[in-house]
């Protein structure tokens, strides 16, 4: 089934303070709003409702995502219905519609959302009130309620979309949410569960927890890359992109950059994308001799279109000779160019294998390689 996300992002947001709308504000090092859109960035569609005023500010905000761009209303009701009439060219068979100042939310309540519609209407997230409910009046409590068969209502709230859309078209406006919308007209709505994460960013203290949830599930991989190349005749190696004298050259199908070969793999690792071999083989004639950084910008881009930067390498060189120390330097600066990197996050060093085994016996180099990629 087709599904398409709204993301209500049309409001002034006054109550959060700061210099602009809440949804535009950054937490945990992005805006809130680009939170919520990658939260729904699977959609088969995804519109954003937004303020007229704030086109620019949106368009740059969406930059490498599928979005479209459609300017609200003055309340909730007709930038909801704004969206709506937006798909109607190419309706999708279900929608999402998700207020953008909740930027936790999970993928868990998304799919609960998606279930629940397999057999109702509508269906939303919601968590049962535990506390006592008092009234009161003058700061003065007058009486106490029953919190029995309450909820306290989340988004997204997900339908069929040709009834939610009849019913925003029928509702005369001033609904609170499109739960109110979707029952006036009488669709029946089931309540899945909901989640304290999932909150919504009202006051200036929210930021704070908001970050508190985004950074503690932050998806950050770890890959590793061994790689190792035989000795062979030549008068230099190439070592992390820097060419250094030596009375042999390393062996291999393409410049045998044994360091380059392994940070390129613990990246493919992180992604779990196989290895240089699967992505370049040995066996294809147009490889040989090629330049590594052929192949490590390769993975570099691949993590960059699978959502991923790069946090850090590690790159450790195992041999005996030629000396890495005085060269170490131009290797970090020359891998960190090729990856678009500052040097503080780029890693090379050296080891000797106390004259043990291939290494010690300078039959070869090998290398090993750790690559950190975070979610962007």
């Amino acid at each position: 089934m087709t599904t398409a996300a709204i993301i209500v992002a049309a409001g002034r947001g006054t109550r959060a303070g700061g210099p602009l709308p809440k949804q535009w504000q950054a937490v945990a090092g992005k805006p809130v709003a680009r939170w919520t859109l990658e939260r729904f960035a699977a959609m088969d569609q995804l519109v954003l409702v937004i303020h007229p005023d704030d086109r620019a500010r949106a368009e740059a905000l969406c930059e490498g995502l599928n979005v479209r761009i459609v300017p609200g209303g003055a309340e909730r009701a007709s930038s909801v219905l704004a969206g709506l009439e937006a798909l109607t060219d190419t309706p999708p068979e279900r929608v999402l519609i998700h207020d953008v100042a909740r930027p936790c939310v999970s993928a868990e309540i998304i799919s609960a959302v998606l279930t629940a519609l397999q057999t109702s209407s509508g269906a939303a997230p919601a968590l049962p009130v535990t506390d006592a409910l008092w009234t009161g009046d003058n700061g003065q409590v007058t009486g106490t309620q029953d919190r029995g068969g309450l909820f306290r209502a989340q988004t997204p709230q997900g339908f069929r979309y040709p009834e939610i859309l009849a019913a925003h078209r029928a509702h005369p406006g001033g609904a609170a949410d499109d739960v109110e919308v979707a029952r006036a007209a009488g669709l029946d709505i089931a309540i899945v569960a909901g989640e304290e994460s999932n909150l919504k960013i009202t006051g200036p203290d929210d930021f704070a927890r908001a970050a508190q949830y985004l950074e503690s599930a932050m998806d950050i991989r770890l890959g590793n890359g061994y790689d190792v190349h035989r000795f062979g005749d030549g008068d230099h190696v190439v070592l992390c992109g820097v060419q250094i004298p030596f009375e042999r050259g390393l062996s291999g199908h393409s410049d045998a950059d044994v360091g380059m070969h392994a940070v390129t793999d613990a990246i493919y690792g992180a992604l779990a994308q196989g290895d240089i071999g699967q992505h370049f083989p040995p066996s294809d004639p147009q490889w040989k001799g090629a330049e590594s950084h052929f192949f490590l910008r390769h993975a570099v881009e691949l993590a960059h279109k699978m959502g991923y930067g790069i946090g850090n390498v590690d790159c450790t060189l195992v041999c005996e000779r030629p000396k890495i120390g005085p060269h170490a330097q131009a290797m970090r600066a020359e891998m960190a160019r090729i990856m678009g990197l500052q040097v503080g996050q780029v890693s090379v060093k050296a080891t000797t294998s106390e004259r043990l085994g291939f290494t010690g016996r300078e039959e070869g180099i090998a290398a090993i390689a750790t690559a950190t990629l975070v979610a962007t």
